[in-house]
């Protein structure tokens, strides 16, 4: 039984000071699955304290014992893996073999990758006549969202672990269960007391509590960019590290050589995936003028082959998206399209066809697109796609770089090199040629409003550490 209504802080489940709850709700049906404790800033405050109290020890552990804690923490996580699926199948909508498999798996990624990392990493080098130390930077803040909630505190907590801070971890209120079950992973594989505190509650007062914290040495926050933005507001005055992933508006480019079926599948199964509740969602589909018709054909019969159902339904490609503030955003957004004057190709407004319950969203495609249309610039976080049309490659890349995001970019071409020539123009952080996967040892993050810092890999783990430039004579 995964105990929701208490905190983990200082090695213990504690009630939380204040009583205050409130509902999870299944997409699938709208109906409440059950309540959760919701925190404030005196349950903050006493996190942070344990947190503080476990940094002097847990920062001088060895290397050795990191990477022990860390393989401890990979195999009884496979042990509890199905439960975590399911969890964020109920919880945010997701198809359950892609819970099962993307989302949690991605968590064991992230383990492995950094696992890989602390075994070889030189904490120490020599520049001149100066020792260079990288050490923890101590206690670290982290909120993490809904879309891919164990995925995101994986790739935080496990190269925090592996540096040696201490930490305070603020997950999405709508998908709490998997970091609930994190806690007693963690608690099984022997981590410290202290080290590792989870607080549930609500952005606009525990997340904002762990932001202006004066005793929280950084925040690593992933989410809108909104959301992103007043947090950094407030660790301001600290002069706390603030390390950011947010939103994304990201284009994906076809060239005039490329397989245009196989480009448009691609395009079309990213965006797709996951309800369109992705950061890095490659959401604007930039194609060469002179195809539009012939990309819109295509895009239309690809859609009509998406299986729209209950999470749990075997053979569903798609289900809702996470709530209902979500679900009528989407909306508000689809009729601007309309308004604006995109061409709707497939989609629209309200639930498909067979249902009246949950917060289904019918997969949506406009052709036609202009750059300037709010569809074109305002991240959805749904399955909108806008398909936009450049007369050449350097149009193409204009549009896509008249963005004020930068997270990720993709390129389609019948030249792998031509592709990775437009690659290198695209003003973001990760770019996808062919189709490709980013590998977990390679940095994510973004430019621009999509963020600072990088997570995953060396680049992620490096974000944990400060540098400390020692000067003396040099041994002889």
């Amino acid at each position: 039984m995964v105990n929701r209504m208490q905190f983990y802080v200082d090695g213990s489940w504690i009630d939380p000071i204040l009583a205050k709850t409130a509902w999870t709700v299944n997409p699938a049906t709208a109906e409440e699955l059950y309540q959760i404790a919701l925190g404030s800033k005196a349950d903050v405050d006493k996190a942070v304290k344990a947190a503080g109290r476990a940094f002097g020890s847990f920062s001088q552990t060895t290397r050795e014992q990191r990477i022990s804690l860390l393989a401890n923490i990979i195999e009884i996580y496979k042990d509890r893996a199905k439960e975590i699926g399911d969890a964020i199948s109920d919880e945010i909508g997701a198809p359950l073999a892609m819970a099962q498999q993307m989302q949690t798996k991605s968590a064991i990624g992230h383990f492995t990758s950094t696992l890989e990392v602390l075994k070889h990493y030189s904490f120490e080098e020599r520049i001149g006549s100066a020792v260079v130390i990288r050490e923890p930077i101590g206690v670290v803040g982290m909120i993490t969202p809904w879309n891919w909630p164990i995925s995101q505190i994986a790739c935080k907590v496990a190269p925090a672990l592996a540096a040696g801070c201490t930490m305070i971890l603020k997950p999405s209120e709508f998908a709490p269960t998997c970091a609930l079950i994190f806690a007693e992973i963690l608690h099984q594989a022997g981590v410290p007391k202290g080290v590792f505190n989870l607080i549930n509650g609500l952005g606009p007062e525990v997340g904002a509590a762990m932001s202006e914290h004066p005793d929280i040495d950084m925040i690593s926050f992933t989410g809108s960019t909104r959301a992103g933005i007043d947090v950094a507001i407030r660790a301001a005055p600290t002069v706390k590290r603030v390390s950011q992933e947010l939103g994304g508006k990201s284009p994906y480019i076809v060239l005039d050589d490329a397989d245009l079926e196989k480009a448009v599948s691609g395009c079309i199964e990213t965006i797709f995936l996951n309800s369109g509740q992705s950061c890095d969602a490659p959401s604007r589909l930039i194609v060469p003028e002179s195809k539009m018709r012939e990309v819109t054909k295509i895009a239309k019969i690809l859609v009509g082959r998406y299986r729209l159902g209950h999470p749990r339904a075997a053979g569903t490609d798609m289900g809702p998206v996470v709530n209902r503030g979500q679900w009528e955003k989407i909306q508000t957004l689809i009729q601007k399209g309309i308004d604006e004057g995109a061409t709707l190709v497939a989609g629209g407004l309200g639930l498909p066809s067979g249902t009246d319950k949950g917060f289904y969203v019918r997969p949506t495609i406009f052709a036609d697109v202009k750059n300037k249309m709010t569809i074109a610039r305002e991240e959805i976080f749904g399955p909108v796609l806008a398909i936009i049309g450049a007369r050449d490659e350097n149009e193409a890349i204009q549009i896509a770089n008249d963005t004020p995001y930068g997270l990720a970019g993709y390129v389609f071409s019948g030249s792998t090199e031509r592709a990775r020539n437009i690659g290198r123009m695209l003003r973001a952080g990760n770019i996808y040629l062919q189709g490709a996967s980013l590998d977990r040892a390679a940095p994510f993050g973004g430019y621009k409003q999509s963020g600072n810092g990088r997570e995953w890999g060396r680049f992620g783990f490096e974000d944990y550490l400060e540098v400390k430039s020692v000067a003396g004579p040099v041994e002889r």
